[in-house]
C-alpha cells in the first residue's frame, strides 16, 4: 500500500493539467508508452534486487557492478532527485490552500509544511510507516472514489454543467479537436510531464533489504504495484477528460477538484482538495524521510563527510534531516518570489534526475546480467528482466529522447542544460573525495613505516 500510494501524488493530482494541455487526450497513450517503460526499468532493478536483496540498491549495484563513480554518482543524485520532488510538493501545497484561503500566502503555507515535517522527522520517527500507510489508503481511496463518481456520472449521463461545461460522455475525448488535438508532436511533448509522474515507482525495489522475504514478496510488488498505478492514472485520467473538456482543464488548482467544481459539486470538490493537499505532504513526509537516510548511507560508505553520520536520541539522522530541509526550503523563498510559477521549473529537474536515475539502472543491469552470466550465477530467483540487453539499449534511446525534448519546452529546458553542472559538481565531489582518501592513506603508511 505504501509503494504505491507513494507514486500516486502531485505528478497526477496537479501536474497532468500540463500534460493534458500539451496532449489532449492523447496523453493517455503517453501514459501507456512511459508505463512500459518504466516497467522494464523496475524489472531490471528488481532482478538485481531479487539477487542480492540490500537496503538502498541503487548505488551498492553501481559499486558492484559498475565502479566507485557510478556508485558515489548513484547516491547523490538520488538524494538530489529527492529534494527537488520535494520542492514539488511544496510548491503545489499553497495553490491548494487558495482554493479555500485565495488571499493566503503560498510561501506561508509552504514554510508550515515543511517546518511541520521537519519536526516530526527529528522527533516521531516511528510514527512514519504508519502514517504513510494511512496517507496512501486515503490517496488510493480517493481516486477510487473520483473514478467511481466519474463513471457513475458518465453512464447517467448528468446535466451540463455550470459555465457551458460539456455533458459528461465519450465524445469529450475527440470532440474538442480530436484524440490527437496537437498532433504526435504534442503527446511526445506530454512525456516530460508524464515521466515525472512515474517518479517514486523504484522504491519499491530500493527497499527490498528491508522485505522479510523479498525472492517472493519483491516480483509480487512489482507486477502488481506498477499495473495498478497504471491502470489508476489511466483510468482516473480517462474518466476526467470524458466527464469534463481537456481544453477547459487550467492550473489554478487541482483538475480534478476543478472538474468537480465545474460540474456543480462542491463537496466533492472540497474533499478531493483536502485528499490532494494530504497528498503532497504524504510525498514530501517521505522525501524528508528518505533523503535523511540517504546521507546518512552515504556518510557511513565514506561518500559524504562523517557529520551526517550520527543519530539523535531518538534515532533520527537529525543532521541529515536538518541539511536536506535546508536544501528543500528554497522553494519557500521561490514561492514567495514567484508564487504560482515555479512548479513546472523545479519538475523538470526532478525529471531530469528521475531521467539519470533510469539510465544508471539500466546501464547497471547491462553490467550485472553479463558479470552474472559470466559466473553462471543462478541466483536471481528467477525473476529476470526481459529482452537484455535489446531492452535495455531501447528503455536508454527512450530516456534520451525524453530529455532532448524536455530542450524543446522554455520551462523544462534550463533543467537539461543544468545537468551536465550537476555532473561535474559530482564528479569534481569524487575527486576530492579519493584525494582525500590518498592523504588519508599516505599519512597512515608514513606512520606505520619504521624510523
Amino acid at each position: 500500500m505504501i509503494a504505491l500510494g507513494g507514486a500516486i501524488g502531485t505528478g497526477l493530482f496537479y501536474g497532468s493539467a500540463a500534460s493534458i494541455s500539451l496532449a489532449g487526450p492523447s496523453v493517455l497513450l503517453a501514459y501507456l508508452l512511459g508505463g512500459a517503460v518504466i516497467w522494464l526499468i523496475m524489472r531490471m532493478m528488481g532482478e538485481m534486487a531479487v539477487a542480492e536483496p540490500v537496503s538502498g540498491a541503487f548505488s551498492h549495484f553501481a559499486y558492484t557492478y559498475w565502479g566507485e563513480f557510478p556508485g558515489f554518482l548513484s547516491g547523490w543524485n538520488y538524494w538530489f532527485l529527492y529534494v527537488a520532488v520535494s520542492m514539488t510538493e511544496l510548491s503545489v501545497v499553497g495553490i491548494y490552500v487558495n482554493y479555500w484561503l485565495p488571499d493566503f500566502p503560498q510561501w506561508l503555507a509552504a514554510f508550515l509544511v515543511l517546518a511541520g515535517v521537519t519536526a516530526v522527522n527529528l522527533i516521531q520517527v516511528k510514527l512514519y510507516g504508519e502514517l504513510e500507510f494511512w496517507f496512501a489508503l486515503i490517496k488510493v481511496a480517493a481516486v477510487l472514489g473520483m473514478i467511481g463518481l466519474g463513471v457513475a456520472l458518465i453512464v447517467l449521463n448528468a446535466d451540463r454543467g455550470p459555465g457551458g461545461a460539456d455533458a459528461p460522455g465519450f465524445a469529450n475525448l475527440w470532440r474538442h479537436g480530436g484524440f490527437f488535438p496537437h498532433g504526435i508532436w504534442g503527446m511526445l511533448l506530454s512525456l516530460v510531464l508524464v515521466m515525472f509522474s512515474f517518479g517514486g515507482t523504484e522504491l519499491i525495489a530500493v527497499t527490498a533489504g528491508e522485505a522479510d522475504n523479498p525472492k517472493k514478496s519483491l516480483p509480487k510488488a512489482i507486477r502488481l504495484v506498477l499495473r495498478r498505478i497504471l491502470l489508476f492514472y489511466i483510468g482516473a485520467l480517462a474518466v476526467m477528460m470524458i466527464i469534463y473538456p481537456w481544453n477547459k482543464v487550467g492550473m489554478d488548482g487541482s483538475p480534478f477538484v476543478l472538474i468537480f467544481s465545474g460540474l456543480g459539486i462542491p463537496a466533492a470538490a472540497g474533499i478531493l482538495n483536502l485528499v490532494v493537499l494530504s497528498a503532497a505532504v504524504s510525498v514530501y513526509n517521505s522525501g524528508a524521510y528518505s533523503n535523511a537516510r540517504m546521507l546518512y548511507s552515504l556518510a557511513l560508505q565514506g561518500n559524504a563527510p562523517a557529520f551526517f553520520a550520527k543519530l539523535n536520541r531518538h534515532g533520527a539522522p537529525y543532521r541529515g534531516t536538518l541539511f536536506s530541509s535546508l536544501c528543500t526550503a528554497v522553494i519557500v523563498l521561490l514561492n514567495w518570489l514567484f508564487p504560482g510559477k515555479v512548479f513546472l521549473y523545479v519538475v523538470s529537474i526532478a525529471t531530469a534526475a528521475a531521467l539519470l536515475t533510469w539510465g544508471m539502472i539500466a546501464l547497471t543491469h547491462l553490467r550485472f546480467r553479463r558479470i552474472r552470466d559470466a559466473r553462471a550465477s543462478s541466483g536471481d530467483g528467477g525473476f529476470r528482466a526481459p529482452g537484455c540487453p535489446w531492452l535495455n539499449y531501447a528503455c536508454l534511446a527512450f530516456l534520451a529522447l525524453v530529455l532532448a525534448l524536455m530542450t524543446q519546452l522554455d520551462d523544462t529546458r534550463p533543467a537539461v542544460l543544468l545537468l551536465p553542472l550537476w555532473l561535474g559538481v559530482l564528479y569534481t565531489g569524487f575527486r576530492l573525495k579519493k584525494a582525500r582518501e590518498k592523504r588519508r592513506d599516505a599519512a597512515r603508511d608514513a606512520e606505520a613505516r619504521p624510523r
